[in-house]
């Protein structure tokens, strides 16, 4: 998900832009994003000011999806919630990247980070929870920090260090600790597993998942980790934290009666406590979190609210998602008057989750407390399968399913609502005769909760096909139903049909290249050709429902029309990504990354003086060498980068676009005693050919002079490896990063041209064919690499010419967007309007990666 939002000045304790009330809410979490919702679902703009602090520098984002972002099976863009945009279009005032450090609740005032002094006249506090770190000796250096190489599980800047430091894991230093067998640290080992990695889960209880399973369902779920590779210790308490020197990196954990395990890199998931440190200091009244009463409110005082993670409700504090959206709902209807005697009872916790790929669900006891508890038990540990329900007085009050959640959806209601009980006990976890799944679906009453994340009924479902949502995707978008951790989403699909009265449309949506613009890519491409569509405005116009812009669409079209119409596009610049629009890569400060353009990865004294000369007049704070063999001058103000880019004088690098990005090379035969081919030379050939181009996602390329592949050819989007008798090899659909592919041999062909026509082809028909955001490492296992060998290399289906001629259309429309920005488009190109705390969210992050 990207944003277009620009930075906003931080208001001050006088600016009152109007006469509505206002309302300052304090964390940008699931928690606290939610409550605005439900504000503004209830018509709190016309009575809110509203303004949200949030101490991450990003829009709201999905927390539980982070697992799915470790494991590589989704990217950062794809768990946020509300871009940046979202808060500017319904007149919320955000200010992410700053912490309220204090409340004045004398003043009625909240005291920034960054000095700002902001009134409320209704406060919500929703500052969550933080990782729990033990205090094992070695864990932190002297400072306090977590040492080099100690992760917490908890944000997206956690998850992007364990990527980091995975990437660089190789060889004999490739072992990773995970402390916590919960499910955060189950999530952990599985992310760290699909990088490569030999992952040693470490649990001080004697059985995983300790605080929802029974000590034989625990067993069962180790041996299903363990069949994924995974080491498990179970009973093993972590004393001590191994490291190399006072300040030095981890190299190992002790452990309790156990062997030490030498590691290179350690990740906490021991759990999270309530983040009640700003409460306490304002003097709320605090015990294990915010106290607050069925209003939400804060025992005392009146016109502070509390929601989510930090608040302790009834003696109960919650750490799962579907209570805090009860309390955000009743919070909401409290405030806007929908509902004045809304109240908040407590929730009844369920809890779904897919561990490992495994499907877990749990809810109340896991074991019988009493004489008289009933417990039905079944287990198949071959299979990983393990059922229990707990019977009190004939109801339900507790189960736990691993592996077969078939009866889940009954058991479930079974719990929340007390529904009657078959007397033949084996029923509640087997079908024997009953009904079927379709018609236990039917049965389901409508408050029954189907998505706990979201906190969505099945009565909000089939409400949303009656009003016309009649496909899986479109209900899913109208209710958010199974846009949390996902176990829920086959379910939703059986209410969905059942509603539809089992019609459900195809969900056509998923083939759309753009959400806003209901077509496939190459009905698109038509429509745009034959309508002569040349800027993104004129597409929504006439392509999208009702003409309707949608601002996450924007990025995707824009490239695909620069990609079409080469110099004959029309810029608009509403819709670039702020990178995009000042042509440099944000960082989580709010300040720039330039990297000037080194083909091949060859400089010379004058360009290395000239870039030492811009760090130095600049006082650029980091000057590094990227993967691909570039420089980055990290840390360069908004305002300075039309006299850097002057100064330098050199084309820019486009690190920060999704095109065409470098050519990695090795020395090859003109220096290196192996190289058989020249790899310099042909690299810098290719980058200056198809430098700059327009492209799906980024590409990067590599050559190689010998099969020792220096330039890690193999592993790149499009690789060229020289072997014996002057032959190139070209190798296609690579990846090294968040997901690991070896390239497939497209061609070997025997001259530096082939390589260069091949490449140049086989890069059209995936800037064409591609869908947005889809890397090559994807694309092309989808198409086929037999498919792909008989378009670009064979011509099978006559396309190559074609392929050429466009390709050489955009090839001479390319145009160093450092010379042709000398000067600002706008006044506020290059304007900061605030002191660098404010950030969009950042949807390719930093320099470059392998």
């Amino acid at each position: 998900m990207t944003a277009t939002l620009e930075p906003v000045a931080t208001p001050g304790a006088t600016d009152h832009p109007d006469s509505r009330s206002r309302l300052v809410v304090i964390g940008n979490g699931m928690a606290g994003a939610r409550a605005v919702e439900e504000i503004l679902a209830r018509g709190g703009a016309e009575k809110f000011a509203v303004t949200i602090f949030g101490e991450e520098p990003y829009g709201n984002y999905n927390r539980i999806m982070l697992s799915h972002v470790l494991a590589g099976e989704q990217t950062d863009d794809d768990i946020y919630l509300n871009a940046l945009d979202w808060y500017e279009e319904h007149g919320v005032t955000l200010h992410a990247g700053v912490a309220i450090t204090r409340i004045d609740r004398f003043a009625k005032a909240v005291i920034g980070s960054d000095g700002s002094i902001t009134p409320y006249d209704t406060l919500i506090v929703a500052t969550g929870s933080r990782a729990f770190i033990p205090d094992v000796p070695g864990m932190r250096t002297d400072d306090g920090a977590l040492r080099d190489g100690v992760y917490a599980f908890r944000t997206i800047d956690d998850t992007r260090g364990m990527l980091a430091r995975a990437a660089r894991m190789t060889g004999e230093h490739n072992r990773a600790v995970v402390i916590g067998g919960g499910l955060l640290g189950l999530e952990a080992a599985h992310g760290l597993k699909h990088h490569g990695l030999e992952v040693v889960l470490v649990h001080s209880s004697d059985h995983l998942m300790n605080a929802q399973l029974s000590p034989e369902g625990g067993a069962i779920l180790a041996r299903k980790i363990r069949g994924l590779g995974i080491h498990v210790l179970t009973g093993a308490r972590t004393t001590g934290v191994l490291h190399d020197g006072d300040d030095g990196p981890v190299t190992g954990v002790r452990l309790r009666d156990k062997e030490n395990v030498p590691c290179d890199m350690i990740v906490v998931a021991t759990g999270i406590r309530p983040e009640v440190t700003l409460a306490q200091s304002s003097g709320l009244d605090v015990e294990r979190a915010i106290l607050v009463d069925d209003r939400m409110r804060s025992l005392d005082d009146p016109d502070i609210y509390a929601v989510g993670e930090c608040v302790q409700h009834r003696g109960e504090v919650y750490g799962l998602v579907a209570p805090l959206w009860e309390q955000a709902g009743v919070l909401a209807d409290h405030l806007t008057g929908a509902d004045p005697e809304a109240a908040y009872h407590g929730t009844r916790t369920a809890t779904k989750l897919k561990v490992a790929g495994v499907d877990v669900t749990a809810m109340g006891l896991n074991a019988p407390e009493r004489d008289d508890d009933e417990q039905v038990v079944f287990s198949e540990p071959r299979r990983g399968v393990y059922k229990s329900v707990i019977v009190r007085e004939d109801k339900v009050i507790g189960a736990t399913v691993l592996g077969d959640t078939r009866k889940v959806g009954f058991l479930t209601q079974a719990f929340d609502k007390g529904l009657p009980l078959p007397q033949d006990r084996v029923e509640l976890l087997f079908d024997l005769g009953g009904p079927s799944e379709e018609a236990g679906v039917a049965e389901l009453a409508d408050d029954a909760q189907v998505c706990n994340c979201n906190g969505v009924s099945k009565g909000e479902i089939v409400a949303s096909v009656r009003g016309g949502c009649r496909s899986l995707g479109a209900v899913m978008d109208a209710t958010r139903a199974g846009k949390g951790c996902g176990s829920c989403k086959e379910m939703v699909g059986e209410i969905v049909d059942w509603a539809c009265g089992g019609a459900a449309d195809v969900d056509e949506s998923a083939s759309w290249y753009v959400p806003g613009v209901p077509l496939a890519k190459p009905e698109l491409m038509a429509a745009i050709r034959e309508q002569r569509l040349r800027s993104v405005s004129a597409v929504f116009a006439a392509l999208a429902p009702q003409g309707a812009e949608d601002a996450k669409s924007k990025m995707g079209l824009a490239s695909l029309l620069r990609m079409m119409w080469g110099a004959d596009y029309v810029d608009e610049r509403d819709a670039r990504f702020i990178n995009d629009r000042v042509h440099g890569n944000i960082q989580k400060d709010g300040t720039f990354s330039v990297v000037p353009q080194m083909k091949g990865g060859v400089t010379s004294p004058d360009q290395l003086r000239r870039i030492a000369d811009v760090a130095d007049k600049y006082r650029v704070p980091m000057v590094k060498c990227t993967g691909g063999q570039r420089i980055d001058l990290l840390g360069v103000r908004k305002e300075d980068l039309p006299a850097m880019w002057a100064d330098l004088d050199m084309p820019s690098g486009f690190a920060y676009g999704k095109s065409f990005r470098t050519v990695k090379t090795c020395v090859g035969q003109e220096f290196c005693r192996f190289g058989t081919g020249d790899s310099t030379n042909l690299g810098i050939a290719l980058e200056s050919r198809f430098q700059g181009l327009e492209s799906p996602a980024k590409i990067k390329l590599a050559v190689s002079g010998c099969p020792r592949n220096c330039a890690e050819s193999l592993c790149k989007d499009v690789g060229v490896v020289a072997v014996e008798g002057g032959r190139w090899e070209i190798y296609v659909g690579g990846a090294a990063g968040a997901h690991i592919r070896k390239g497939d041999l497209l061609a070997t062909v025997d001259d530096p041209e082939a390589v260069t026509r091949l490449s140049g082809r086989f890069i059209q028909y995936y800037r064409e064919n591609a869908t947005w955001l889809e890397r090559t490492y994807a694309f092309v296992p989808r198409v086929g690499i037999e498919e792909l060998r008989a378009i670009v290399v064979d011509d099978s289906q006559g396309l190559a010419a074609g392929l050429d001629a466009r390709l050489q259309e955009s090839v001479d429309a390319y145009v160093d967007p450092w010379a042709e920005r000398a000067a600002p488009v706008t006044p506020g190109q290059f304007r900061t309007s605030l002191p660098l705390t404010v950030l969009p969210q950042v949807p390719d992050r930093g320099g470059e990666t392998p």
